[in-house]
């Protein structure tokens, strides 16, 4: 836990220029995140003998966010080039003799468009009219679900919320997660409403924050469903007690869209 504790800390303020300044610095920090983090996904699966394009993969998550962040009108037509291209490479290895092809196709696909398509809604958070203060109040809020989930269901956890998913995740834990979430979101919003230029009721942020405190967990679980496929334990070891890139992320790639699309519908 407390390797954990610094690398997070470390973490924050590292990134926390590039959050307050937006633009093209947040741009980068999440691009390098969410790049390498389709790069480990593209290893996960060669681990299990599956052969997905890894520059189709890795090269079309880059493109995809410069695409929706700069030239959004474009994004559809380079989502659907990249599926056709994917395709085309897969059909040519089918040729040469790989029989998986096709599985390898849907990896390739699933990738740019999990890591890419998905992962861009975090720059799309930033862009919102107060982006910043917005961020700031949702990831702090789903990373003090997850801790509090992770510290009570390692003491105290003992009913399996996905035993072949994660075997160390409980409902114990997930509920304590879920309820710490909530008050979170609440305390997150007076504060930035009293600090800053947010006008969120406590009740508005506890809502939000119950919101995704309930549903963040999946993309945990969803991360762990492709490690598991991969027969690892972490995407990669570059963050000392967090594993990979796409441990860090997995979270905040469900946080971003439901947040933007909260803040959308119910303060645009």
């Amino acid at each position: 836990m407390a390797k954990r504790t610094v690398t997070a800390l470390s973490l924050l303020i590292l990134a926390m220029p590039a959050v307050l300044l937006g633009g093209i610095w947040f741009f980068l920090l999440i691009s390098f995140f969410v790049v390498l983090a389709s790069w480990e996904y593209v290893q996960m699966f060669r681990a299990v003998n599956m052969q997905p394009a890894g520059w189709v993969t890795v090269g079309g998550t880059f493109l995809i966010l410069i695409t929706r962040a700069f030239f959004p009108a474009y994004a559809e037509f380079v989502l659907t080039c990249l599926t056709l291209i994917a395709m085309a490479v897969h059909l040519l290895a089918f040729e040469r003799g790989r029989d998986q092809a096709a599985l390898d196709f849907v990896i390739t696909i699933g990738g740019f468009l999990y890591l890419g398509w998905i992962g861009a809604y975090m720059n799309d958070l930033r862009s919102l009219p107060e982006g910043g203060w917005w961020l700031m109040l949702i990831l702090p809020t789903v990373w003090m679900a997850d801790s509090s989930a992770y510290m009570i269901g390692a003491k105290y956890g003992k009913h399996k919320l996905a035993p072949r998913l994660s075997p160390r995740k409980s409902w114990e834990g997930y509920w304590v997660g879920v309820f710490t979430g909530t008050l979170y979101g609440g305390f997150f919003a007076y504060v930035y409403s009293w600090l800053g230029p947010l006008h969120v009721t406590i009740a508005q942020g506890m809502l939000l924050g119950l919101a995704l405190s309930i549903t963040t967990t999946l993309g945990d679980l969803g991360e762990s469903l492709f490690k598991r496929q991969g027969g690892i334990k972490d995407s990669g070891t570059l963050f000392p007690g967090h594993g990979g890139a796409f441990d860090r992320i997995d979270s905040w790639l469900w946080a971003a869209v439901i947040g933007v699309y909260w803040i959308r519908w119910f303060f645009i």
